[in-house]
């Protein structure tokens, strides 16, 4: 077992503690379970997550933990998979891209859920997210090219960082925990399609699906349960399956403890895919410097990477019929910046996607794939954004990186309002102001039952 790298990360795991992080790390633990938490709120009246609800709350079983903004408690296995696609329903959750994309606050449930259950400590229940964060973001950083461009979605990674995080919550050794990794990660492997084409509730769901799964890993490693500790480097393991792709299996531990990695994780300001965000946010600021009015556009030529070119600016991106269309196509992102002026998740309901002004835009909208943003991505994420006008005149801006980066992160007035719009619709100021009080000194809570039971409707 000790020769396979996931011994190496499960040893890591099992030995972090609280006291192993700095104050900028604690802060950022709390500044994106604030936001992931106020997603989950903004997430639970979607159609999806109704339907899992109802499904799960027709299996019923031992209600052990909090269903996020339910008065219904559930087995913490289907808790789980709920609570995690409320995070990530609206994509409005964080964002890492590096090799891969991925949505590292899709996995906080898979902590939250056995912190609750088993009385964890607030200190405890932040150890728990930081290696959530740092398993999910460094498998990000392994591959060359990523996953992503050879046709995997990045729930084929969430699989190896969740049973990690929820194992460590529930106190396994360093054995079980190499068990829960290779349980989890022998099944779970995602194609692209998801995320192609015209896409359906799987988009949201699959990474949610891999949490669950990391889950029930690390339970059932409690129990005695094997999986295969050769998971990762051995024979027919992810880096001998997915062999068009380099690994470069250092990245997994080189310098671990010496920084971490949540500290480079960046939030979103708009939710939708985060390719669309730079481009986004360039047509925004050259109408509002420029006092374009929507009216006077005659085409919008967004110049952007050649992924973003191909996943979201394909043929069903100029009609999209769904919400999770739509919130992946960018030429509908561009047309509600257009007509509104900014993109809030009401931008993505039926009957705004159906808009006919919405709609007069999207012939307008040009997307073509710039090679010169290639060789900086992803250390920027690059995008021009050029307005031509019925005047005919021409306005041209170029960013490197949307707001919310972690190098332009959002401060906490922004962060706050965010929260506060999809949370006070739900909870009330009162409710709302503990949650936040609540999550700001996290680290003081003894027990994150109390923090969970805030959560109930």
């Amino acid at each position: 077992m000790q020769a396979y790298i996931s011994y190496k990360l499960a040893e890591f795991t099992k030995n972090l503690h609280y006291e192993d992080l700095g104050p900028e790390t604690v802060l950022n633990v709390k500044r994106f379970l604030l936001d992931s938490i106020g997603c989950a709120y903004g997430g639970s009246k979607t159609k999806d997550v109704k339907i899992l609800a109802d499904f799960y709350n027709g299996m019923g079983g031992r209600p052990e933990t909090t269903v996020i903004n339910s008065p219904v408690k559930l087995p913490m296995l289907n808790q789980v998979l709920l609570n995690s696609l409320m995070i990530r329903a609206l994509d409005y959750n964080d964002i890492y891209w590096e090799q891969d994309p991925s949505h590292p606050s899709d996995i906080i449930p898979a902590v939250l859920g056995p912190a609750e259950l088993y009385h964890k400590s607030g200190k405890e229940l932040i150890t728990g997210i930081v290696l959530a964060y740092e398993w999910e973001q460094r498998l990000c950083e392994f591959a060359f090219p990523g996953v992503r461009e050879t046709k995997w979605h990045h729930a084929t990674l969430t699989q190896f960082a969740s049973p990690l995080a929820a194992g460590k919550m529930l106190d396994l050794s360093i054995k079980e925990l190499v068990h829960a990794l290779g349980i989890s990660a022998s099944h779970n492997f995602t194609p692209g399609v998801v995320t192609a084409g015209n896409l359906t509730m799987m988009k949201n769901t699959v990474d949610p699906m891999a949490v669950q799964s990391g889950m029930q890993a690390a339970l059932l490693a409690k129990m005695g349960y094997e999986g295969p500790a050769h998971i990762i480097d051995g024979k027919e393991g992810l880096t001998d399956v997915l062999a068009s792709n380099e690994f470069k299996l250092d990245t997994l531990t080189e310098g671990l403890g010496e920084s971490f990695r949540i500290n480079r994780c960046s939030m979103k300001a708009f939710p939708t895919e985060a390719l669309t965000h730079t481009p986004m946010s360039a047509v925004i600021k050259l109408m509002q410097e420029n006092n374009i009015r929507s009216e006077d556009i005659d085409q919008v030529i967004i110049y952007t990477v050649a992924r973003a070119a191909d996943i979201l600016s394909d043929h069903s991106k100029y009609d999209p019929k769904t919400r999770e269309t739509a919130d992946h196509s960018l030429p509908y992102c561009i047309a509600v910046c257009i007509a509104d002026g900014t993109v809030t998740p009401a931008s993505f309901k039926e009957q705004k996607i159906s808009d006919p002004v919405v709609r007069s835009f999207l012939p307008k909208i040009k997307v073509i794939a710039n090679p010169e943003f290639e060789k900086t991505f992803p250390r920027l994420k690059q995008a021009r954004a050029v307005i031509k006008t019925r005047q005919n005149k021409r306005y041209e801006m170029t960013l490197d990186y949307p707001l919310g980066d972690y190098r332009m992160p959002i401060d906490e007035a922004a962060l706050l309002k965010k929260f506060d719009s999809m949370v006070i619709p739900e909870t009330g100021q009162e409710k709302r102001d503990r949650l936040v009080k609540m999550i700001l000194n996290l680290e003081k809570i003894k027990d994150s039952a109390e923090l969970a039971g805030l959560f109930s409707a």
